[in-house]
């Protein structure tokens, strides 16, 4: 066994970047002792897979069972918190920000760019309730339907489901058209069309907003969320473990200047394709306490001009993102 895990396994390991991977290059993995120590007291927890076509969580025992690196974890019982990660805001931030991986070229979920960084709706009581009942039925349904069908997988529903979405009303073809009978995928959208509507709702949006809309107001409310964490005003997903984990270091790291430099300005750079593009410049105008001309929001981008980012803004201010003023300037 020690002369196979040299041959095969060592090699790949000494190009690893973790140390601990390469040090240690006979084991498995390395220990979790953060996860488990939010793990520590829920009876249960949120997970998905890393890479996956369709994506979808789901709550699993935390007695016994800890999750390996091709499974990403979240450490809450809450139905609420399952229930804002299941919508369909969150999926369309995560699909932006986990890029994707593999041969088949599959979306990638990490808790670093797809979870921590997400900026969870306000909070409003009401609505949180909502959200947590709808996520309840949800995971109750699904647990019933596979506990029934031994020969059905949450893959299978959620494919099935995007097959529904694209048809849109249209026939299904046998094989889906079972699986959706049997794995009641018709109440399972409705679930989640019941979320989505109460997300939206704590977020002041409209029920039938786009989704790169949808994104374009998640990156500007997560740069708010980022000032407010400057200022010392941290909106914790869950208070009890996050604020004592965290108490002895801040949220973010502020450098400290000395008197009288000046902080370097940070330059992006310009997105190739258009959906980025349009998703950059208004988080420029967002994060703008006062209206910018075309000239200081290419300013924000590496070797720019005015002429470039100007198309972006008219579009955007044509599809009411942002407003333009009459003296030629653009705000949020």
């Amino acid at each position: 066994m020690h002369r196979y895990l040299f041959d095969h396994v060592k090699p790949e390991r000494d190009e690893n970047d973790r140390e601990q991977y390469r040090l240690n290059w006979w084991r498995f993995a390395e220990p979790r002792p953060r996860l488990r120590a939010a793990i520590s007291g829920l009876r249960r927890y949120i997970v998905t897979s890393e890479t996956a076509t369709e994506r979808f969580f789901k709550f699993i025992p935390s007695a016994g069972r800890l999750v390996d690196g091709s499974v990403i974890a979240i450490a809450s019982d809450d139905p609420y918190v399952l229930g804002v990660v299941s919508s369909t805001a969150h999926t369309v931030w995560a699909l932006r920000a986990g890029g994707r991986m593999g041969s088949g070229d599959d979306p990638r979920y990490q808790n670093e760019t797809c979870f921590d960084p997400f900026p969870f709706p306000p909070s409003v009581p009401e609505l949180e309730q909502r959200i947590r009942i709808a996520a309840r039925k949800l995971d109750r349904l699904r647990r019933k339907v596979l506990a029934r069908h031994s020969d059905l997988t949450l893959t299978a529903l959620y494919t099935t489901l995007a097959r529904m979405r694209d048809a849109k009303g249209g026939v299904l073809d046998p094989k889906y058209r079972s699986i959706a009978e049997r794995g009641e995928v018709s109440l399972i959208r409705h679930y989640h069309q019941q979320i989505d509507e109460a997300v939206a709702e704590a977020y002041g949006w409209p029920r039938d907003l786009e989704h790169e809309e949808m994104l374009v107001r998640l990156v500007a409310l997560n740069d708010e969320r980022a000032e407010e964490e400057r200022a010392g005003q941290i909106r914790w997903v869950r208070p009890s473990f996050q604020a004592k984990s965290l108490r002895k270091k801040p949220a973010q790291v502020v450098l400290q200047l000395r008197r009288g430099t000046k902080a370097k300005k940070v330059e992006r750079d310009w997105p190739s394709a258009l959906p980025e593009q349009v998703v950059a410049v208004a988080s420029v105008v967002a994060r703008s306490a006062k209206p910018l001309a075309p000239k200081d929001v290419a300013r924000a981008f590496k070797g720019k001009r005015a002429s470039t980012v100007a198309p972006v803004l008219d579009a955007l201010a044509g599809m009411g993102m942002v407003r333009k003023l009459e003296d030629g300037r653009y705000a949020a």
